[in-house]
């Protein structure tokens, strides 16, 4: 196995860096105090509103899918007795792996902000958001974690027509690479490159609200994000993890999905120490709708408490 230490510190540190609780409080709170209320999405079954400071957020479903519990997904690594064993323990049953796939919205006092676009066409990524209270044309500004199909297929209608006209599109700029690489993506790249603001890990996106945080080993630049208002942040961790048991319990079993299996092995275990440490909320957008919650450090297993 490869030396990884390196990483993990750089992961813990930008983590911490990211953390509201670094930063001076009083002039936020000040600013937030005389600023005006920010209106919150309306809730339904496939949106479940909450906030983030002063902000307002949503999760919004999109689909949800259930691969067979056949060693051939997740627990790649392991017998799917042993897999059977942990679900078990969970209360849950052991024929498939339930997964859901929701992308998440936020709006600010300017902006209204995409993390993810879910599956496009086939997805109900648009329902959701009509049901929010958002029109296509509102949000401002996309965050991709990364390229897979999941996440970056909503970009575009079934027509191929951005699905997000006015929106700039943040992608790191070695996943951009990736993306511009893969023919199967050829038409929706063409789609959306004129939108494209590309950045280096780790950057600041938007001053105060979101930055970038270097999650590494699922694809050449996957990124989570930070999503802060005064002391209360989110972290946003794409697919950093899949299954709220198997991917929290044991982040050393390999992904079928990880591009580095090793180093992605690495990253959950890296996120998973800071944030339970830190008690850093998260949003998870393949864990059990609406994906928000915390992991805790139970006598060195660490769990998945919903919020």
């Amino acid at each position: 196995m490869r030396n990884n230490t390196p990483f993990v510190i750089m992961l813990a540190a930008s983590l911490a860096a990211c953390s509201p609780a670094a930063e001076e409080a009083a002039p936020a709170e000040t600013a937030e105090a005389a600023a005006p209320a920010i209106t919150a999405f309306s809730a339904g079954e496939n949106v479940s509103p909450f906030a983030i400071g002063s902000l307002q957020a949503a999760a919004l479903k999109d689909a949800a899918f259930a691969p067979a519990n056949d060693n051939r997904t997740l627990a790649v690594n392991q017998t799917k007795a042993a897999v059977d064993a942990v679900l078990t323990a969970a209360g849950l049953g052991t024929d498939a792996l339930e997964l859901s796939v929701q992308p998440l919205i936020v709006r600010t006092a300017d902006r209204v902000l995409l993390f993810d676009t879910g599956n496009g066409p086939t997805g109900m990524l648009s329902a959701s958001m009509a049901t929010a209270g958002v029109a296509p044309a509102a949000v401002t500004d996309i965050f991709i974690s990364h390229s897979h199909g999941d996440h970056v297929g909503g970009l575009v209608g079934a027509n191929g027509a951005l699905a997000f006209p006015n929106a700039a599109v943040h992608i790191s700029a070695n996943e951009w690479a990736a993306m511009q690489a893969n023919a199967q993506l050829a038409a929706l790249v063409t789609a959306v490159t004129p939108r494209v603001a590309t950045f280096a890990p780790g950057a600041v996106l938007v001053p105060g609200t979101v930055t970038a945080v270097d999650i590494q080993g699922h694809t050449p630049g996957h990124s989570g994000y930070v999503i802060a208002s005064g002391e209360a942040s989110l972290l946003y961790i794409g697919d950093t993890m899949h299954h709220w048991v198997i991917s929290v319990q044991r982040p050393d079993w390999t992904i079928a999905f990880d591009g580095d299996a090793l180093l992605a092995q690495e990253s959950r275990k890296a996120v998973l120490a800071s944030s339970a440490a830190s008690g850093q909320r998260v949003y998870a957008v393949h864990f059990p709708f609406p994906g928000l919650g915390t992991f805790e450090n139970r006598g060195g297993t660490f769990m998945w408490v919903a919020e």
